[in-house]
């Protein structure tokens, strides 16, 4: 069956996408993405595939998260996701998944599935082990641990990320950065903007200036610049 998943998923191919890909997910010597390998394949056709194989066995879904190629992590990770949405048995693919970590291991990767899986796991649980990742020397799971809070923010909840960006909130990592910003923007969209601004009033000054630009996204000019100017 992984051969079979994998010779489909190859045959995908496409020449044309994978120096565009490789490019934009900074895969040069030094850079986060250093010597991640493309072939590349849209997301869309990538979750079409996965649809097709979501009740594979965890051991055929591991080879393909240990897979050279990002897109065959992609579509492991992809079918992970909606594993979890259809099965009773959560605990094991979160617990799967947090095993697997160093396999999950660009930004996307993270972002399409962190808060689908660990996030949502863990909104009626200790959500401790979202602080262990925070303060993980790994940066993917570092993104996880404030990527997985977008959970709790969809149920309205604005405590769990705060926590968490307040462990990332001195990290020098621009992709930690942005995706604190994210969360805090989605945080004043869908929670609170006043929890926001709270937020930002009492840690503008340890804030990073990419982290606070993306959190201040949403608010009119003349508030973005007030922040801005502090």
């Amino acid at each position: 069956m992984y051969n079979k998943i994998l010779k489909e998923i190859i045959s995908n191919k496409n020449n044309d996408k994978i120096k565009i890909l490789s490019k934009f997910f900074k895969t040069g010597k030094g850079e986060y993405g250093e010597g991640d390998i493309f072939l590349g394949i849209t997301v869309p056709i990538s979750r079409k595939i996965a649809k097709k194989y979501s009740n594979l066995s965890f051991d055929i879904i591991e080879k393909l998260l240990k897979n050279k190629y990002h897109e065959v992590r992609l579509i492991a990770l992809l079918i992970l996701v909606d594993k979890y949405k259809n099965n009773n048995n959560q605990k094991q693919i979160v617990d799967f998944y947090l095993k697997n970590t160093k396999y999950i291991n660009n930004w996307d990767l993270v972002d399409l599935s962190a808060h689908y899986i660990v996030g949502n796991y863990l909104i009626d649980k200790d959500s401790k082990i979202l602080e262990k990742l925070a303060k993980s020397k790994n940066l993917w799971e570092r993104r996880i641990s404030v990527i997985a809070t977008f959970a709790f923010i969809y149920k309205g909840e604005h405590e769990p990320t705060l926590k968490i960006v307040n462990i990332l909130i001195n990290d020098k990592n621009d992709l930690i950065q942005k995706a604190c910003g994210w969360m805090l923007r989605e945080l004043g969209k869908r929670v609170s903007e006043k929890k926001l601004s709270s937020y930002l009033d009492s840690n503008i000054h340890k804030m990073p200036r990419t982290m606070l630009r993306y959190a201040i996204e949403r608010f009119p000019e003349k508030k973005r610049l007030f922040y801005l100017k502090k």
